[in-house]
Order: C-alpha cells, then structure tokens, then sequence
C-alpha cells in the first residue's frame, strides 16, 4: 500500500446517450492525468444515465464493447472505476461497476441490492448481482459498492472483512427532504459513510452524480472519509465537480492502531450467529 491521490469525477450523464457520456468522461480523465492523478472515480451508471427504464437493452453493453474497451487502454495512464450497464451472453442486465487498471479489468462489482421503492424501480429492468469481494489494486486492498449496496451494513462490512482498506461507493442519489439548510438525502449519506469508515477503520471514497433526469435532481456532495470517520474533502452541491484528494497511508496507520476495532473484530462469533439465525428461521 501507498499514498495516492485519487479525483472523485462528480459530472452529469446524459440520459441514455451513450457516445456523449464517454466523451465527457474521456474529457475528465484527461483532466486527471494533466493533474497527475492515480486514481479516477466516476458515478453509478456514468456511461449511460440512471432513469433509464426500457432504455435498458439500448445502452447496455457488454465487457469487450468499444467502450468499454476504450476504457479499459485509457486505464493504461490512470486507474478507473466506472459504472455502466452490463449484458451478459445469456441477455441479463446488470448494474455494474468496473475497476480498471493498467489495461485490465481487474475487478467487476454488480449491484446486489437493487431498490424498489420512492422513486426507484431498479429490480423491474436488471439482474441482482450475488457477491461482495475484496480485490488487489497498485493502492492496496479495495471493495466497491453501488449506491443502494451501501445502505445493507453486511455489505461493507463483507469487503472489511475480506481485507478492504478502501470502500468505493459510485451513487446516483437524488436530493430528497431539506434539513435547514441542507438536503436530508446529503446529510443521510454523510452520517452513511462517517460511520462506515470510523467503526470499520476504512478509507471511504464516495462518488454522487449531478443533474436532472424525469424532474428529478442529483444533488452530488462527493467525498473522501478518513478512517476517523472525518470528511477531509467534499465535492458541491448541485453542481459538477472535480474533487482531488490524497489518500494518505500513515493515517489509515494512525487510525487502526488508535482504534483497533478491526483487529479485534471476532468472526467465528459473526458466523457462529448467523448460522444459528439461519437455522432457527429456516432460511
């Protein structure tokens, strides 16, 4: 593991216009690697726009598209976490997240936890993925979760567990509620990843689109969680951003020494009990 600086890429897709979202995310790349950046982040769905409905099998493309492939050679100068719509041979569509790097795909994540509720009908066009894993990058270990995945505790705690120092959430999350002066959505998601980061001593980069799709309004607020469960760098409201922030190692350090809550963490107790959960309700 190593320091690096990583930019959280806070734009604003275009519904189901595919050739115009690789254009902007091209652009924000080449904007990272003039900054001489590490790592590059992008939203959920970037590549396609999330309200997407019967749009779906229009956008979706598979692991050895052009565009996809496209990516893949620019991850030749910067590692990149994208999201898009998958199909798979077998005509299933995923939400997924692709981490690339050095002209790999070095891991693939599809959103397991698809909401149906509010505003969302995410079950009713995709397929549920069925894992979380942890996987090695030039950066250390990492985990990525998509949007709705990080609200399921089980989920971030699963990528801690299998050695993730790092948790990359890519979001599409409207702006719901006010609370004063604030979106409640925004404070939910900041109380969200502070927490996550501070009782699982991980490293929390989340990264929010912007935007109006079908009325509704992406209100962004990117952010980079210490392990302390401090926000040390958030993108604007509302607004497109480019958030540049340094990932320091020392701290990650600091913090598990200070606050060993995952050395101590027992998981022969964790599996002990939810096996005795899943017998006694017969699930």
């Amino acid at each position: 593991m190593c320091d690096f600086t990583a930019v959280l890429a806070q734009i604003k897709p275009k519904l189901g216009c595919v050739a115009d979202n690789l254009a902007l995310i091209e652009e924000r790349i080449s904007q990272a690697v003039a900054d001489k950046a590490d790592l590059i982040v992008f939203p959920e769905l970037a590549l396609t726009g999330y309200f997407l409905k019967d749009l779906v099998p229009e956008v979706a493309r598979r692991l050895d598209s052009p565009e996809v492939l496209r990516l893949v050679e620019l991850s030749r100068q910067i590692s990149i976490v994208i999201g898009l719509v998958e199909v798979t041979d077998d005509y299933r569509f995923y939400n997924s997240s692709l981490y690339l790097e050095d002209g790999a795909i070095r891991h693939l994540h599809r959103k397991v936890y698809l909401p149906t509720y509010g505003l969302f009908d995410e079950q009713r066009y995709l397929a549920r993925g069925e894992r979380f894993r942890a996987f090695d990058t030039r950066f250390g270990r990492v985990g990525m979760l998509v949007c709705e995945d990080m609200w399921h505790l089980s989920a971030s705690y699963i990528l801690a567990m299998d050695g993730a120092s790092t948790l990359i959430c890519l979001s599409s999350s409207p702006g719901r509620g006010t609370e004063g002066e604030t979106l409640g959505s925004a404070g939910a998601w900041q109380q969200l990843t502070s927490t996550t980061a501070m009782f699982l001593n991980c490293r929390v980069l989340y990264c929010n689109r912007v935007g109006f799709e079908d009325g509704v309004n992406f209100w962004g607020g990117s952010e980079y969680v210490a392990p302390s469960g401090v926000s040390l760098a958030r993108g604007r409201l509302l607004e497109e951003d480019m958030v540049a922030v340094t990932l320091d190692e020392g701290a990650l350090r600091r913090e598990r020494i200070f606050s060993p809550m995952l050395r101590d963490e027992n998981l022969f107790v964790t599996m002990q009990e939810l096996r005795r959960i899943e017998r006694e309700r017969g699930l």
